[in-house]
């Protein structure tokens, strides 16, 4: 696997002190997306993500695993119209049991 050119730009937004916002996505599988983002030039970028698949398994990413063989921290704006805002409490109990 390449090293992946995005670790500094995203580790710097996670190390940052924007505000984080926390969002839900469900998809038709029945799989849930999880996204904790900071605003930058307008739009909201994934700086952690946790992806539960249908059959309930977990992936987590962030700027020390920005990809593995099941997927990837979105390398898009989060289309924030689509997603459902969460607390960070529900983000946060979520992303600590995927470890």
């Amino acid at each position: 696997m390449l090293p992946d050119l995005r670790e500094p730009v995203i580790r710097q937004l996670a190390e940052s002190d924007l505000a984080r916002h926390h969002w839900r996505a469900d998809d038709d599988d029945g799989g849930v997306w999880l996204f904790e983002s900071v605003e930058g030039d307008g739009e909201h970028w994934a700086i952690r993500q946790v992806e539960i698949g249908a059959d309930r398994s977990v992936h987590r990413y962030w700027w020390r695993r920005l990809q593995d063989e099941h997927g990837f921290l979105t390398d898009q704006p989060l289309e924030i119209w689509e997603l459902t805002e969460i607390s960070r409490e529900a983000f946060e109990s979520v992303w600590e049991l995927a470890e």
